[in-house]
């Protein structure tokens, strides 16, 4: 087999993707564990910048249309060729129920790009497998079943808890041409996905976890004065359920006798909207808005910070975080962690061993910060279990070697 003609095609909603490090790793993980694949990317990129993961993936990168009316000749193509392959009266067939259920461009989307997907994939290939189980898996799952091959997907967060419930029974019913397998990084996300598929066992739970080897042994943290400056960090897209809002409302509740400042990093739609917030607040002067940021980068404030803050909440269309891998990157480097328990952060944070899981209103974060900065000797405390269960319980290595059989077993080996 060469280079060109992988048996395993990975799909992606977008690639490179600052905000995704999770799949960034997990995918050079697999191609270091021996996996040769492509990669589909639903989108372009919109990052300016690039992790040193992004540029450690070998194979070749494709991307589709990412709307039909910008390539309606390569759309018409595929869709005549789509029409020969075994599959495609099935597939259209499963695309109108879905559609008559969600009747949206987005949808009539999919269909188009999974025609691109099935028409261009090499011959050699034998197993799909799509990250996050909405709009990739869909067009993963039409494109499989025009091509009669099997398909399988990781899920996260919003893919699942936004996602209508008829369509992840269906992606998880063999009747219904579902996921061969579905892999998700979180035991509630398990939990629910298990109680939609007709077998239990099609659900596989696989912590991201975190790749030591990308990380620099953890700073020696000098102890920092109860009354002494005290900076804050917060790594996080700055959308609804990021729960940022409510933090800057925090930031105005903490007394004067506190001196801190925060730093935040990460982008997003609300990133006008906060930032006014904190200027009407008179905050503007403590906080610092890096934007996006590179790993380095990241590594680089988490070494320099002396409290992670990521106030998770469940957004108002049921979005929310999975178990996100900034809080075990704050762990690797020592940096004491406040957060909220919120989906699976509790999986990885037991509040008051592991660092502080508050509720997510103003006075409630303002209460957990004064007491973290008053007591640096416990919060250092907290810090080191952090990472001694991330390093016992949270390696990236056992998820890998678990996913990697199962693509294996499908058929997407390099033999």
């Amino acid at each position: 087999m060469t280079s060109t003609q992988p048996k395993l095609a990975v799909l992606v909603k977008g690639w490179p993707r600052l905000s995704e490090t999770f799949i960034a790793q997990e995918l050079v993980a697999l191609q270091d564990a021996g996996h040769s694949f492509d990669i589909w990317s639903l989108r372009h990129p919109t990052d300016v910048k690039r992790h040193p993961l992004h540029d450690r993936f070998q194979g070749q990168v494709h991307y589709l249309p990412e709307y039909l009316y910008d390539e309606p000749q390569r759309v018409w193509a595929a869709r005549e060729k789509a029409k020969t392959l075994p599959g495609y009266a099935e597939a259209y067939q499963i695309w109108r129920a879905d559609l008559r259920r969600d009747p949206t461009h987005n949808r009539i989307r999919r269909f188009g790009q999974a025609c691109v997907l099935a028409a261009e994939l090499p011959e050699a290939t034998k197993v799909m497998y799509a990250h996050f189980l909405h709009t990739p898996s869909s067009v993963a799952r039409y494109a499989a079943i025009m091509r009669g091959l099997p398909w399988s997907f990781s899920a996260h967060a919003k893919d699942i808890w936004t996602s209508p419930e008829w369509e992840k029974r269906e992606k998880l019913q063999e009747v219904t041409h579902g996921a061969a397998f579905g892999a998700t990084c979180t035991s509630i996300g398990a939990e629910h996905l298990r109680g939609l598929a007709d077998d239990p066992s099609r659900v596989d739970l696989i912590y991201h976890g975190l790749d030591l080897c990308r990380f620099p042994d953890p700073p020696n943290r000098k102890p920092r004065a109860p009354s002494g400056p005290f900076h804050m960090l917060s790594v996080g897209r700055l959308v609804e359920k990021k729960g940022f809002d409510r933090l800057i409302d925090a930031f105005a509740l903490l007394p004067e006798t506190l001196d801190w400042r925060w730093t935040h990093i990460g982008g997003g739609t609300l990133s006008g909207a906060l930032q006014s917030r904190a200027a009407a607040a008179g905050l503007a002067q403590r906080i610092t808005w890096k934007g996006a940021c590179d790993q380095p980068e990241v590594i680089a404030a988490m070494r320099a910070a002396d409290l992670f803050v990521l106030p998770s909440r469940i957004a108002a269309d049921g979005d929310r975080d999975g178990l996100p891998n900034v809080l075990m990157e704050a762990a690797s480097q020592l940096l004491p962690i406040l957060s909220t328990p919120v989906s699976a952060i509790p999986e990885f944070i037991e509040t008051g061993t592991h660092g502080v899981l508050s509720d997510d209103d103003p006075s409630a974060l303002a209460s957990a910060i004064v007491r973290l900065a008053a007591d640096p000797q416990k919060t250092a405390l907290m810090a080191v279990a952090a990472y001694d269960r991330l390093i016992s319980d949270f390696r990236m290595d056992p998820g890998i070697a678990r996913l990697s059989n199962r693509l294996r077993a499908l058929g997407a080996d390099t033999n």
